[in-house]
């Protein structure tokens, strides 16, 4: 079991760098725990808005990255709109899914970090997301593990999963087929290779006074 020893000086320095990446202000939380309340996953996985962002601003940095809230938040931000001092804590938990990929942490849900990776990748390459094209990355991505485990019953039960959802979407016409792109993907792409270069050039988080 990994111990914790709270250090002031490592807590504000982990707090200050979450605020600034998500800016949200988490100083200004004083757990009243509305956004709790209002948590539309916290039930199911016993774990809170409010709980997290103590254990942000205490410095707990290896239990806020290896949480399972920061990776099933589904960014309702009900938490946001029940705040009384304005914190998206939806913002705050996406930060946190960035910096545990940064540390190359394994993803707690990994099927919700192939989503994203998938997500991203059709961007920056046509612009806009293309669904099957979309689908077809995310369902390699996902069912790579097993095809090298040769673990076969369960590629094939997500093969036949997804093919009967498939069926349902183009039967009621939620299904595009097209592969399009938008005129501005250049644009898209260079965006994000800016914010990939300034990610490496890691610089540091400035403090308030």
């Amino acid at each position: 079991m990994d111990v914790w020893t709270y250090d002031p000086k490592e807590a504000r320095q982990f707090a200050v760098e979450v605020m600034e990446r998500s800016n949200q202000n988490i100083f200004a939380c004083y757990q009243c725990r509305r956004c709790a309340s209002g948590c539309t996953v916290g039930e199911e996985i016993g774990f809170t808005p409010d709980r997290l962002i103590r254990m942000v601003i205490t410095g707990n940095r290896k239990a806020a990255l290896e949480n399972a809230l920061v990776w099933q938040c589904v960014s309702c931000y009900t938490c946001g709109t029940r705040c009384p001092n304005d914190i998206q804590a939806g913002r705050v938990t996406e930060t946190l899914k960035k910096m545990s990929r940064e540390d190359n942490l394994v993803p707690m849900s990994p099927t919700i970090a192939y989503f994203h990776d998938s997500f991203v990748t059709g961007c920056t390459r046509w612009g806009r997301v293309n669904e099957i094209q979309f689908m077809g990355a995310y369902e390699m991505k996902h069912m790579a593990k097993n095809l090298v485990s040769l673990n076969f019953k369960a590629v094939w039960k997500e093969v036949r999963q997804q093919t009967l959802l498939m069926g349902a979407m183009l039967k009621q016409r939620r299904l595009h087929l097209k592969l399009q792109t938008a005129k501005g993907r250049n644009e898209v792409r260079s965006f994000y290779k800016l914010a990939m270069e300034k990610k490496k050039k890691g610089r540091p988080p400035t403090l308030p006074r």
